[in-house]
Protein backbone atom coordinates (compact mmCIF):
# COMPACT_ATOMS: atom_id res chain seq x y z
CA UNK A 1 0.00 0.00 0.00
CA UNK A 2 2.53 2.57 1.11
CA UNK A 3 5.95 3.25 -0.22
CA UNK A 4 8.61 3.18 2.43
CA UNK A 5 11.35 5.76 2.26
CA UNK A 6 14.30 5.65 4.59
CA UNK A 7 16.91 8.33 5.00
CA UNK A 8 19.43 5.97 3.40
CA UNK A 9 17.17 5.52 0.36
CA UNK A 10 16.92 9.27 0.01
CA UNK A 11 20.68 9.77 0.21
CA UNK A 12 21.22 7.02 -2.34
CA UNK A 13 18.71 8.63 -4.69
CA UNK A 14 20.20 12.09 -4.20
CA UNK A 15 23.57 10.68 -5.24
CA UNK A 16 22.07 9.87 -8.63
CA UNK A 17 21.06 13.51 -9.15
CA UNK A 18 24.07 15.80 -9.18
CA UNK A 19 22.03 18.98 -9.44
CA UNK A 20 20.55 20.43 -6.27
CA UNK A 21 17.17 21.23 -7.90
CA UNK A 22 16.67 17.59 -8.87
CA UNK A 23 17.46 16.47 -5.31
CA UNK A 24 15.01 19.00 -3.89
CA UNK A 25 12.34 17.82 -6.32
CA UNK A 26 12.90 14.23 -5.24
CA UNK A 27 12.61 15.19 -1.58
CA UNK A 28 9.44 17.16 -2.29
CA UNK A 29 7.96 14.20 -4.16
CA UNK A 30 8.72 11.93 -1.21
CA UNK A 31 7.11 14.31 1.29
CA UNK A 32 4.01 14.76 -0.90
CA UNK A 33 3.69 11.00 -1.30
CA UNK A 34 4.00 10.44 2.45
CA UNK A 35 1.50 13.20 3.20
CA UNK A 36 -1.09 11.89 0.74
CA UNK A 37 -0.69 8.33 2.00
CA UNK A 38 -1.22 9.51 5.56
CA UNK A 39 -4.39 11.37 4.55
CA UNK A 40 -5.66 8.30 2.75
CA UNK A 41 -5.04 6.09 5.80
CA UNK A 42 -6.77 8.56 8.12
CA UNK A 43 -9.82 8.74 5.84
CA UNK A 44 -9.99 4.94 5.58
CA UNK A 45 -9.75 4.56 9.36
CA UNK A 46 -12.58 7.07 9.84
CA UNK A 47 -14.71 5.31 7.21
CA UNK A 48 -14.10 1.89 8.77
CA UNK A 49 -15.10 3.24 12.17
CA UNK A 50 -18.36 4.54 10.63
CA UNK A 51 -18.98 1.17 8.96
CA UNK A 52 -18.34 -0.65 12.24
CA UNK A 53 -20.83 1.61 14.02
CA UNK A 54 -23.40 1.04 11.27
CA UNK A 55 -22.95 -2.72 11.40
CA UNK A 56 -23.42 -2.66 15.17
CA UNK A 57 -26.58 -0.58 14.80
CA UNK A 58 -27.88 -3.02 12.20
CA UNK A 59 -26.70 -6.04 14.21
CA UNK A 60 -24.80 -7.26 11.16
CA UNK A 61 -22.21 -9.54 12.68
CA UNK A 62 -20.55 -10.50 9.40
CA UNK A 63 -19.99 -6.87 8.34
CA UNK A 64 -18.80 -5.99 11.84
CA UNK A 65 -16.12 -8.67 11.81
CA UNK A 66 -15.03 -7.83 8.25
CA UNK A 67 -14.65 -4.11 8.97
CA UNK A 68 -13.03 -4.72 12.33
CA UNK A 69 -10.50 -7.07 10.79
CA UNK A 70 -9.63 -4.56 8.07
CA UNK A 71 -9.28 -1.78 10.65
CA UNK A 72 -7.03 -3.93 12.84
CA UNK A 73 -4.82 -4.84 9.87
CA UNK A 74 -4.57 -1.20 8.84
CA UNK A 75 -3.65 -0.09 12.36
CA UNK A 76 -1.13 -2.90 12.67
CA UNK A 77 0.53 -1.92 9.38
CA UNK A 78 0.88 1.64 10.65
CA UNK A 79 2.63 0.48 13.82
CA UNK A 80 5.22 -1.54 11.89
Amino acid sequence: MDKYYSYTDFLRAVGHYPREAESEKLLTDIYVDLFLNRLQRIQRIERLEELIDMSLDQRNEQAFFAHTQELNELLESIEN
